[in-house]
């Protein structure tokens, strides 16, 4: 999906270039899709870049084409991208006349770019694949911790019960945002962000399962007492096999909304987190490292493209909402 990557190298000559719009017709004629050329000069006195759009030079936008290398979804290497910025200018001096055709590469910056002329539209994209990699790492150490509360406290009863409320009350007790900055400080400095990154991830997937576990204890404790758990435990079930096959389905529903409303609350901790300087830093590309940037009112005042990542933040956050509210309903076995 994105035009370059983060490795893309960095153009000082479109420093806070602003976004290029896509058109199809030039001059009344049919072009396809393509954006016009910035011209710029820089204003002695405020050393600021005053772009403006040259209508003469047609930059083409490319399709299905070859570019920078990446790995799609982490798993295989290539270099193929949806579309990339043309690699021939074409300049227009006359109305009707043929275009000067030139070997030099277009620019295209749907987003902008940031301080240091990089595509802020591809930062965001490749965000969102690394975001998702270490996300899903996360939730399977979360679903095996929930799972072995689930074995041990909400059917079993009496000391066992008992060592794991308070394991879950001591782990509840530690607060969130002084951990990560606890991590952020315990954690070597010879690592890369990204494993800086991925050790904080791992750590609190293995605190953060106490909510879940409290609300599907108490849910266990109620249909245990149900006349078909009460049969199966009869009839010698273990308790792996009646939590599996008599339990868990009851509340499967409860689980699936858990587990998708979780995410979203994981997008906009790590915003939150990268925004205030406390999560991800640079060269690591997050969407709260895009937005910490735009912290300065007079940042946003001139540039106020670099509140873009706000858009993707906010379609991402109800996307989930609505995809785990679809799915509870059709996992829900009382309806």
């Amino acid at each position: 999906m994105s035009p370059h990557t983060t490795f893309h190298t960095r153009n000082a000559r479109f420093i806070h270039a602003p976004p290029q719009a896509i058109h199809l017709f030039h001059q009344g004629e049919f072009v396809g899709p393509f954006v016009y050329g910035y011209d710029y000069k820089l204003d002695m006195k405020t050393l600021k870049r005053a772009f403006t759009v040259n209508k003469d030079k047609v930059h083409p936008i490319r399709f299905l084409c070859r570019g920078d290398s990446y790995r799609f979804w982490g798993t295989f290497e290539s270099n193929v991208h949806l579309f990339c910025p043309a690699n021939q200018t074409l300049t227009f001096t006359k109305t009707g006349a043929e275009p000067k055709v030139s070997n030099k590469d277009g620019t295209l910056f749907l987003f902008g770019t940031d301080r240091l002329g990089r595509d802020v539209l591809s930062r965001k994209h490749l965000w969102l694949t690394d975001f998702t990699d270490h996300r899903i790492d996360r939730h399977r150490l979360q679903l095996r911790a929930r799972h072995r509360d689930r074995r041990a406290g909400g059917l079993l009863r009496g000391w066992v019960d008992n060592i794991v409320q308070r394991v879950i009350e001591i782990l509840r007790s530690f607060p969130e945002i002084p951990l990560w900055m606890a991590l952020s400080a315990v954690l070597p400095v010879t690592w890369s962000p990204l494993l800086i990154f991925f050790g904080i991830t791992m750590i609190l997937a293995l605190l953060d399962w106490t909510g879940l576990a409290r609300a599907v204890r108490s849910k266990l404790m109620a249909l245990r007492e149900e006349d078909y758990c009460t049969a199966a435990q009869l009839m010698g079930a273990k308790p792996g096999r009646v939590i599996g096959r008599h339990l868990l389905p009851g509340f499967m529903s409860h689980l699936i909304a858990s587990a998708s409303l979780s995410i979203p609350g994981m997008i906009l901790g790590e915003t939150a987190l990268s925004f205030l300087g406390l999560g991800l830093r640079p060269p690591i590309t997050s969407w709260g490292v895009l937005l910490n940037e735009a912290q300065n009112i007079n940042v946003v005042a001139l540039y106020p493209w670099l509140m873009l990542p706000v858009v993707p933040v906010i379609i991402i956050i109800l996307a989930f909402n609505f995809f785990g509210d679809g799915l509870r309903d059709a996992a829900d076995p009382y309806k």
